[in-house]
């Protein structure tokens, strides 16, 4: 049966933005005191909203956190965000043909609606996404969870009005995966520079290597 919807991570499937990210956390912690590079952060928070790492850090730090962290962290973020973030090659060839054929699309992310908001304008692709982005801070202030919970990619669903059982996603993190697992979506993982065994463990159906096998599967 042909899936109704497709819901996008941002994240390291449309925006090139992990390495952006991962650069200012291994910043701030390492002033902190907790010493690290990017690619450490990179493995630690990977598709990890602000909100969820905080107490990841405070238990490796031994500490609270002062109280002004995350939303100065969540500041920084976005201005880097909005100076340097890339489209992921052929993001927007991607979306613009799935928007053409009629196919309904929608993003799930855990990144903030500002953080999205930068990083579209940036790429020059909000005349596509405006109108179809939902984020974890959205869901949470209505008492839901951000990813790994499904919360985030059943309130894409809802709003399409499309059950998850006609959803298929494609995610390039564990924790998206397991989310849209957890949804009763089918996932699909993308990993262009590895094996992406990490996501067929989490329960991605088959892993990419580019975007355009997505349409592999819309049929």
């Amino acid at each position: 049966m042909a899936p109704e919807l497709v819901i996008f991570d941002c994240d390291g499937v449309l925006i090139d933005s992990e390495g952006v990210a991962s650069v200012l956390i291994a910043r701030e912690l390492t002033a902190l005191g907790w010493v690290m590079d990017p690619d450490e952060a990179m493995r630690r928070f990977m598709g990890m909203s602000i909100g969820d790492m905080q107490p990841v850090i405070e238990r490796q730090l031994g500490s609270k956190l002062p109280e002004d962290w995350r939303q100065s962290t969540a500041a920084k973020l976005v201005q880097v965000l909005a100076e340097e973030s890339r489209l992921i090659p052929g993001a927007d060839a991607m979306l613009e043909k799935i928007t053409a054929l009629g196919m309904d699309w929608r993003v799930a992310s855990n990144s903030s609606d500002e953080e999205m908001a930068v990083k579209f304008s940036r790429t020059g692709i909000s005349h596509l996404t405006d109108g179809r982005t939902h984020s974890a801070a959205s869901v949470i202030a209505r008492g839901g969870r951000a990813k790994p919970a499904p919360d985030v990619f059943l309130a894409a669903a809802h709003a399409a009005n499309v059950p998850p059982e006609r959803c298929i996603v494609l995610e390039d993190s564990r924790l998206g995966v397991t989310g849209a697992v957890a949804a009763g979506m089918t996932c699909y993982g993308f990993s262009p520079h590895g094996d992406g065994a990490a996501l067929s463990e989490a329960g991605a159906r088959r892993v990419f290597s580019t975007l355009d096998e997505i349409f592999g599967v819309l049929a």
